[in-house]
């Protein structure tokens, strides 16, 4: 297997197409500043064996979107997935028969990275600053990781690694909040800990996700479920950044409540979690 060259860099699920929407201006509380971002990005080093156990996958009609919207498949293709964390995505795109290389920063995620997929090649960065040659990748693929970078850097760096007619591919597992259970568990969450834990996700357009405004997305969405025991699902959802962060004794407390809540709700011990795949991708000139 090849994987493109590192190089310091200069400085069952259904799919549906749809506009980008236009998001409300960002508000503080679903835009932390960046030493909260800073703090919360970190905080999956701590957790990554949880994370790895727990966190959802992605459907298969997930990566079919995302060639049919690149127009190029992925078998063969060079691809650099940033923010590989444990490498959920990763897996992914190298069962699919990609050439994948991983790109993550934290110390915790890429040593469980490398027990999970030791023969995956991952090296150390983040996408505002790719330790990868110019011109080298038809794919940079970002799982749940774009909201971490700074944009303004990691839009030209992206285009930098990008070979003419390459793909920037973002995407988010997001709350089907027309699941009247997960929009009540969603309001929980947010009354518990002040904050909408998807609502930096769920609201990510092109503005968003590009404010320099160099590239063009396409936004399509992608619907799927997974049934898993709730205890599995309170790790999940632990396993976040915003309960990571917070005072163990006010998650614990919230995790409590929330088991009691989902059992009486759900008496066989089992819940569905039912996602929509935000998915934007950009295709560079020719």
């Amino acid at each position: 297997m090849t994987t493109p060259p590192p190089a310091h860099s200069p400085t069952g699920a259904d799919t549906t197409t749809d506009p980008t929407p236009q998001a409300p201006a960002p508000t503080p509380e679903t835009h932390p500043t960046r030493t909260t971002r800073t703090t919360r990005a970190h905080s999956f080093n701590t957790a990554a064996a949880q994370y790895a156990a727990n966190r959802p996958s992605y459907p298969p009609a997930l990566f079919d979107a995302i060639e049919d919207l690149a127009g190029h498949p992925l078998p063969g293709s060079r691809v650099a997935d940033i923010g590989a964390g444990t490498g959920i995505a990763t897996a992914l795109l190298n069962a699919r028969g990609a050439d994948v290389i991983a790109v993550e920063p934290g110390d915790g995620m890429a040593a469980q990275f490398r027990r999970t997929l030791p023969a995956v090649p991952i090296i150390r960065g983040t996408g505002d600053d790719l330790p990868l040659a110019t011109a080298s990748l038809d794919f940079v693929t970002y799982a749940q990781a774009w909201h971490w970078t700074d944009p303004a850097r990691a839009v030209p760096e992206a285009l930098r690694v990008l070979r003419p007619g390459g793909s920037l591919a973002l995407w988010w597992n997001t709350d089907a909040l027309d699941v009247p259970w997960i929009a009540e568990a969603a309001a929980r969450t947010a009354r518990h800990f002040g904050i909408d834990v998807s609502a930096e996700k769920r609201n990510v357009n092109a503005q968003a996700a590009d404010p320099t405004g160099r590239l063009d997305f396409t936004r399509r969405t992608v619907r799927w479920s997974r049934r898993v025991p709730v205890d599995t699902h309170l790790a999940n959802i632990a396993s976040h950044s915003v309960f990571l962060v917070n005072d163990e004794e006010h998650t614990a407390t919230f995790l409590a409540a929330e088991r009691e809540h989902l059992l009486n709700a759900f008496p066989d011990g089992s819940v569905e979690e039912v996602y929509e795949v935000v998915l934007l991708l950009a295709k560079t000139k020719t």
